[in-house]
């Protein structure tokens, strides 16, 4: 990364681990992953091997605890490992956030039995997981989900299908919210699903207009079934284990585009110090140089901002929800827009696929949308302003 980084992180005064484990993500997105980044997106190729080499980095288990391999950080340390691995690809950076999605879930509030059953081979990388909570009917209204568990003996019967769900057909683990008893957000639980589960299969890998090292399938559940066991914590508890994890969600998808964006404005630098128009480099015309001090006042804003709000859900500061809403909706709208400005200065060489700024373009858009899109983002935090 640039000079214009370490300028902004110091003035959040990041301790020296801190800054260690920064660099650490840095060294390994500039070794492995950068360099291979547009190809995985040309060849719509799922990296499992790279992905699987964050595991003895520590990556697999961020915040879990580290009896079960975690590496026990905070959020903001999370943040610091997202906006660094993005910087490469924000499609690998983001699916690194997914699985540690899954890992705290069920770290936070799975039994001693589950932990030390799943998180050894999640914290390791061994197993990939993936987080199962959009339905094709329901979109944000998550609480309206029909995936539907029902008790049978030792097991669970699950009938239903979940819709976008990054890593799947790939995956090891799913942890689905399932509707166990009636409508609303009192009626749902958590289930963890290995991939091996009798009845559980795939749809096509969708056609997506960014993201293209990820697969994105359908998980369809036909009588599949699944030992009881698997339940995290109690019926009923679903729909708060899936909004609990969601906080940090997207605290990780803002550093994601923050981090991209970040990259996209590097390769604008980078472009108009070189590129000559009317017998002058074109970074010297001033609505040029207008337009590139804007881009860097937004990216840092949205950095001091994003640490911020990381640094409250470590606190748990009652407000760290909304702050958490905040911060997800102005950071992936000014991280979009950045690498949409990007690509303009770059004019006809931003468009091609060999300059990377398309991608970015592309990967990062997505980013208003997932972990709840930046309108319920709104939502959100009207409500916690308003009282309700």
């Amino acid at each position: 990364m640039d000079a214009a980084v370490d300028a902004s992180t110091s003035q959040f005064e990041l301790n020296e681990e801190q800054r260690a484990i920064q660099e650490m993500a840095q060294a390994f997105a500039a070794d492995r992953v950068a360099p291979n980044a547009l190809d995985w997106d040309r060849r719509k190729y799922f990296p499992a091997d790279v992905i699987r080499e964050t595991g003895p980095l520590g990556l697999g288990g961020i915040y879990v605890r580290d009896d079960v391999g975690g590496s026990a950080l905070g959020r903001l340390d999370a943040v610091l490992i997202f906006e660094a691995l993005s910087h490469a690809d924000p499609g690998f950076s983001s699916f690194i956030s997914i699985h540690n999605m899954v890992a705290s879930m069920i770290d936070r509030f799975g039994n001693d039995e589950q932990r030390q059953r799943f998180l050894p081979k999640l914290t390791s990388m061994e197993w990939l997981a993936s987080y199962c909570l959009t339905e094709p009917g329901s979109g944000s209204d998550a609480a309206a989900l029909k995936t539907r568990a029902v008790k049978s003996g030792g097991d669970y019967i699950l009938n239903g299908a979940k819709q976008f769900i990054s890593g799947a057909g790939d995956s090891d683990v799913y942890a689905v919210m399932v509707r166990t008893g009636a409508d609303g957000p009192k009626g749902i639980s958590t289930i963890i699903v290995p991939k091996d589960a009798p009845g559980l299969s795939f749809g096509a890998n969708e056609h997506k207009m960014g993201w293209h090292m990820q697969s994105t399938r359908q998980v369809i559940f036909e009588d599949c079934k699944v030992p009881a066991e698997n339940l995290l914590s109690d019926e009923g508890a679903g729909f708060g284990i899936a909004m609990a994890g969601l906080d940090g969600g997207r605290l990780n998808i803002a550093a994601c585009s923050l981090g991209g964006a970040q990259s996209a404005l590097d390769k604008a630098l980078s472009y108009t110090a070189e590129r000559k128009a009317f017998g002058s480099k074109i970074n010297q015309f001033q609505a040029l140089q207008f337009r590139l001090a804007d881009m860097e006042t937004e990216l840092q804003a949205s950095r001091i901002f994003l640490y911020a709000a990381a640094s409250k859900l470590d606190r748990k500061a009652p407000d760290a929800g909304k702050w958490s809403a905040m911060a997800k909706r102005f950071v992936t709208d000014t991280g979009f827009n950045v690498a949409n400005n990007a690509l303009q200065l770059l004019g006809g060489y931003g468009y091609l696929h060999d300059y990377g700024i398309e991608k970015l373009v592309r990967d990062l858009r997505v980013h208003q949308i997932l972990e709840g899109t930046n309108e319920i983002m709104r939502v959100i935090i009207a409500r916690a302003l308003i009282g309700r």
